[in-house]
Parts: structure tokens; sequence; C-alpha cells
């Protein structure tokens, strides 16, 4: 009985993919993964939370906010894991992790707006992947149950700062000062 073969993606086999204005792709573990098109819903809710960072970020000076699809390139040579965050931080202090095509190493915050087929991945293994390569805050937003989870990095991985729902105001420990009523995002 012939066995499967296990072949493990590089980053220069990802970079090789044809460019697509419809089709997005993530490097996980060596794996290819596409990432489907997200809903109305999930790019209403995105766009309404990068537009509060992005204002705040701006008026304060303190770096850059993006939004996907963008690379973040997380890992050494040879074992990178690539990522398109929903949107992003970079402070002015660490800005020189950003590239022309990609950020190389950890932003300072990442948000993911869940879907039905992306929920498990950006509960489970992306809360670990962003701990492991230092995101420092990380933001997981549930369309469906209203609520923006607040995380912040620790000795042991992330802890919730918060848990905002519908009807309260986001705070960032990360982002002092920066206040977004979540009636203006669901």
């Amino acid at each position: 009985m012939a066995t499967k073969a296990q072949i493990k993606f590089t980053y220069e086999d990802y970079k090789s993919l044809p460019a697509s204005e419809t089709k997005r792709y993530e490097l996980l573990e060596g794996e290819l993964i596409m990432v489907p098109s997200p809903s109305f819903e999930h790019q209403d809710i995105s766009g309404k939370l990068e537009l509060f960072l992005r204002l705040f970020v701006r008026e304060h000076k303190l770096g850059v906010v993006l939004d996907a699809p963008f690379d973040v390139v997380l890992g050494e040579a040879g074992e990178e894991q690539v990522v398109q965050p929903d949107i992003l931080f970079v402070s002015k202090a660490r800005r020189k992790i950003i590239r022309e095509e990609e950020i190389r190493g950890a932003p300072d915050l990442v948000v993911e707006v869940l879907s039905p087929s992306t929920a498990q991945k950006d509960r489970v293994f992306k809360r670990r992947l962003y701990a492991k390569y230092g995101v420092r805050e990380y933001w997981i937003v549930d369309p469906e149950e209203e609520t923006v989870e607040v995380l912040t990095l620790g000795e042991r991985g992330y802890e919730r700062a918060g848990l905002y729902r519908k009807g309260e105001t986001l705070e960032s420990p990360l982002l002092p000062g920066l206040r977004i009523p979540l009636d203006e995002i669901f």
C-alpha cells in the first residue's frame, strides 16, 4: 500500500502563487489554506472598526493601520507562517517591520472578524500563533454574538482584558484613550 507524501509548502511557494483578484491564501504549518471571500456583514463590521482605529491612530500619530489582504510573515526562514488579518496595527516605533509587499514580524494589534468558515481557526490556532510570535493585543470580533473579545499578551499567552458587547464601549489597553461604541459597529 502506497503512503501519501507529506509535502510542506514554503514561503517561496506561497509567493509564486499566481496573483488573483478573487482568491486569498494563508500559509499555516506548511499548508496553503484558501481563505474564502468574506460576507457583506463581515466586511461592514471590519470596515467600521478599521475606520475608528485609523482615525485614532492618525490623530495621535501612533503608527499604521492596514487591512486584508496584506501578508504578515511570522517565523524564521523556511518555517514561515503567512496570515492576512482582517485589520492590523503597527506602532511607529516598530515601523521597520513593514515592507512593500508584507509585514515581517508581529504587528502590535491584530483584529480577526469571525466567519463561520474561519471561527475555529481564529479562536484556537491563530490565537496560539499570534501569542507565539508576540502580537501584543488580539481582538476576536464575533458578529453573531455582537461581541469583541480583547486579549493582551501575558507570560502564559493571551489573557482577557475585556469582553465587550453591543451597547458597550470597547477600550484597548494597547491604545489608551481609544473608545469604540459597539452600537456603531454592530
